[in-house]
């Protein structure tokens, strides 16, 4: 089964944890298993997939380099390793995808990236072009300016919040344990393996137990809260042991796991989302062409607008009505209501003259539409 679901995902996000990229004792790379594991990154990529790795090990990375050896760093200290240690990183990514013809790029983020729907669209957006240009965005937590109060804390967060942004459809959370057990098995032998959650329920999330304190920020209770944030998002989760060589590949011929199951569809989960962040105020008016067109699952071009209402800002949800006033849609749109007034009417190709710089096509594009809402 693992095999078949592995295959049929479209877009997946791949989250490396930092003891299977950094030698613990030496705080060098781990270059055999990178080796083997860009491999597969290639051969997911031949199959048509789009791939995002979100990576630990820049504070691991850095904390070496700078001779930091304490179990605890302050927060500057955290800070200064993962502005060293992020070079490296991305170095060593880049030298391994290299060799496969792949290319590589870096992209930090906070989360305020992920929260805020402005910032959340221009992220989506950068990463759904690279993913047209068949680039492979690698991906970490912007450690160097993060705070205590506003960072993640951990990569496992993260990578949901990635999966949930550009719709993935599968999350794999590769770290030092094979997946979720009804117990710490560290500290109890007879601990059950959990092959598959179908609902996160307060009894799975007990068994997740405390936070284990060590390169890696979370333990077993972020990957659960992950788990949370990825299946209501529609995007299935595996929770694998991934310290083996070529650990997708083992997935795939059925090695141990934790399937966590989605709520929804990517789609279905993405609209509802956006059905859900909406101000009423904010209206764009459409012609009866641009209506039809919406009907049949297009875009929304200047040309169809006949006018905008209220203020609204770049990436907000704003209602499409036609010249009755009755709703069509809602959608997120692709300029602040200042733009949109001044493009309205006009055709996409006037856009760079109108605004002084080139803007979207679209005012909404079809993918941040709900039709019918």
């Amino acid at each position: 089964m693992n095999g078949e679901r592995l295959q049929a995902a479209r877009r997946i996000v791949l989250k490396i944890g930092s003891a299977l990229l950094v030698d613990d004792a030496t705080g060098a790379v781990r270059r055999k298993w990178l080796r083997a594991f860009s491999s597969e990154i290639a051969y997911l990529r031949q199959r048509g997939q789009d791939i995002t790795i979100v990576s630990s090990g820049a504070i691991a990375f850095g904390r070496q380099e700078l001779g930091l050896t304490s179990s605890t760093l302050a927060l500057e200290e955290k800070q200064a390793a993962a502005a060293v240690g992020q070079i490296r990183m991305a170095h060593a990514w880049q030298e391994a995808l290299t060799t496969h013809g792949l290319r590589l790029a870096q992209i930090l983020l906070s989360l305020a990236d992920t929260e805020e729907r402005r910032r959340h669209l221009n992220a989506r957006e950068t990463l759904t072009t690279l993913y047209r240009f068949g680039v492979v965005p690698l991906i970490n937590e912007n450690d160097t300016v993060a705070t205590e109060e506003i960072r993640f804390g951990d990569n496992d967060r993260l990578a949901a919040r990635v999966a949930q942004m550009v719709s993935a459809d599968l999350l794999i959370l590769l770290s030092d344990i094979d997946g979720l057990y009804d117990k710490d098995p560290v500290l109890h032998p007879d601990a059950r393996h959990i092959s598959q959650v179908e609902v996160l329920t307060d009894d799975v999330r007990a068994m997740a137990g405390k936070p284990r304190r060590d390169y890696s920020s979370g333990g077993m209770v972020t990957k659960i809260e992950a788990a949370r944030i990825a299946v209501g998002a529609g995007c299935a989760m595996i929770i694998s042991d991934g310290r083996a060589e070529s650990p997708v590949r083992r997935l795939e011929g059925g090695e141990r796991c934790t399937w966590f199951e989605p709520a929804a569809s990517p789609r279905t989960a993405r609209k509802r989302w956006i059905a859900s962040a909406l101000d009423r105020d904010a209206v764009v008016m459409v012609d009866a062409g641009a209506a039809r067109a919406l009907l049949r699952g297009k875009s929304l071009l200047p040309a169809g607008v006949t006018a905008v209402r209220g203020q609204f800002k770049r990436g907000d949800a704003v209602r499409i009505c036609d010249s009755g006033e009755t709703q069509l849609a809602i959608g997120l749109i692709a300029y602040d209501a200042d733009a949109a007034r001044v493009i309205a009417g006009r055709q996409s190709q006037e856009i760079a003259k109108l605004l002084g710089y080139k803007g979207r096509d679209v005012l909404i594009h079809r993918d941040d539409m709900v039709v019918g809402a």
